[in-house]
């Protein structure tokens, strides 16, 4: 049966504005957190519209949103606010790149993230959990930043998918790199509030560019030596990027293109999991009779091991208590995107250029599409089926849907059963998270809890 009991508040979320600001004010709050800019009437409405420097629209209508993500996908490409802040780390990478571009990397880079592929990764997953485990035993009775914890985790099993077996390869170099470039570029900047062309020097970026030249560097010689000598064992990703090939074009990624893809699976990779599991982490917390459930759930099915690939299909409430974590705080908080011609979405006019926002955050928290939006409640998740296809998108959808999705779910299920079934935790209080987003939507503070043996 399902847990019907709930605590009597909600867990923690982003306070929302109820007036309008001005382009100063608005750029000082989104500096902070770029939640915070978000109006409280996009979680009563299909659509809100304004001009902060320039023309932008907010669209929670799910059909408006398969318009944009789907069936006009050509017409509202990425924004070029998302293309300054993470061309410089990611390149013309899938994440990044547009038409021609994009379709050929997608088609070489689809048979990497397949069912068996995945299977045959879940071990490095299973092992890093194993770790994670140990690390929590041997910290004792005391607080614990689960935060910490889930992106030394998270990046554990991205480094050994990525590059494993290559000791060459500074993982504690490429980690920092990353970290020192989302602190300082990931910052919104006055330059793309106001629309400034991308050759406006913007001061955040220019400060971390040399550790990103040094990261691609340290990349492009492991990618270089690894074509050279080949690898034994299970392929990782690098061999199955370097293996693969466009179906249409018979096209291979250079080691430019194969750097900036693997990078991005680096960054989103590992801190996006690592999100997700820290948030689920709290919730688990926050809620100690779903947290009782999904220990039983994980002990019944795990009898005292760590989680494999083959369990995750066996432990579903586990699974919905991911699913409802990527509903509260999902990674990705707001989808960006650029109008190529004059259009209508919700019965309202859409000028060409005007930036066209899928707010994640407060799509997941629409009244018109969600029951008690703001509480914490797994069941939701039950009947996948009933829930509106583009009222949830915590991977975006259409063809640009997150290609390794079914990656990060499967690493979040093993590493979230493992830990689960080992352990009680608990709240340390005063010491809530905050839901802060610059360029993810991070518990800032840390998840701090307590854990004693099950």
């Amino acid at each position: 049966m399902p847990n019907t009991t709930r605590p009597a508040a909600n867990p923690v979320s982003v306070p929302l504005v109820n007036e309008p600001w001005g382009v100063f004010k608005s750029l000082r709050v989104a500096r902070k957190n770029l939640l915070r800019i978000l109006p409280q009437i996009a979680t009563k409405q299909a659509m809100v519209s304004g001009k902060t420097g320039k023309r932008w629209h907010m669209v929670m209508d799910p059909e408006a949103i398969r318009e944009i993500l789907l069936d006009r996908v050509n017409d509202y490409p990425k924004s070029d606010v998302t293309k300054n802040l993470l061309k410089p780390a990611i390149g013309e990478s899938l994440f990044v790149a547009e038409g021609a571009h994009w379709r050929w990397q997608r088609r070489a880079a689809a048979p990497v993230f397949t069912h068996r592929n995945m299977m045959n990764l879940a071990p490095i997953m299973t092992s890093a959990a194993q770790r994670a485990a140990e690390r929590i035993t041997d910290a004792g009775p005391r607080g614990i930043d689960m935060l910490a914890e889930m992106v030394t985790t998270t990046f554990d099993v991205i480094a050994d998918v990525t590059f494993s077996g290559d000791d060459t390869f500074d993982r504690d170099g490429v980690h920092n790199a990353i970290d020192d470039y989302i602190a300082e570029a990931g910052k919104v900047s006055l330059f793309d509030i106001l629309g400034a062309p991308d050759w406006v020097p913007r001061p955040g970026r220019m400060r971390s560019g040399k550790a990103m030249k040094e990261m691609k560097a340290m990349a492009d010689k492991a990618i270089v030596d690894r074509a050279a000598r080949g690898h034994e064992g299970v392929p990782d990703l690098l061999d199955l990027l370097l293996a693969g090939v466009d179906p249409e074009t018979k096209r291979k990624m250079n080691t430019a293109e194969l750097r900036d893809n693997l990078l991005t699976f680096i960054v989103a990779g590992h801190e996006t999991t690592a999100l997700t599991l820290a948030w689920s982490m709290y919730l688990m917390a926050f809620d100690q009779d779903a947290q009782t459930r999904a220990r039983q759930e994980a002990q019944d099915v795990l009898q005292g091991r760590a989680a494999t690939g083959d369990d995750v299909a066996n432990l579903p409430f586990i699974r919905q208590i991911i699913d409802e974590a990527l509903r509260l705080y999902p990674p990705a908080g707001i989808i960006s995107r650029t109008a190529q011609k004059d259009d209508t979405l919700c019965d309202r006019e859409i000028l060409t250029g005007d930036t066209v926002m899928v707010p994640i955050y407060v799509l997941h928290r629409n009244e018109l599409l969600w029951d008690d939006p703001d509480s914490f409640r797994p069941e939701r998740f039950e009947d996948r089926k009933a829930v509106p296809r583009y009222a949830y998108l915590p991977f975006g959808d259409g063809p640009r849907i997150c290609i390794g999705a079914s990656f990060a779910l499967q690493e979040a299920v093993i590493i979230m059963a493992t830990l689960l079934s080992k352990f009680k935790f608990t709240p340390i209080k005063g010491r809530a998270p905050e839901p802060v987003m610059i360029l993810t939507l991070r518990p800032e503070g840390g998840v701090w809890l307590t854990a004693e043996p099950a």
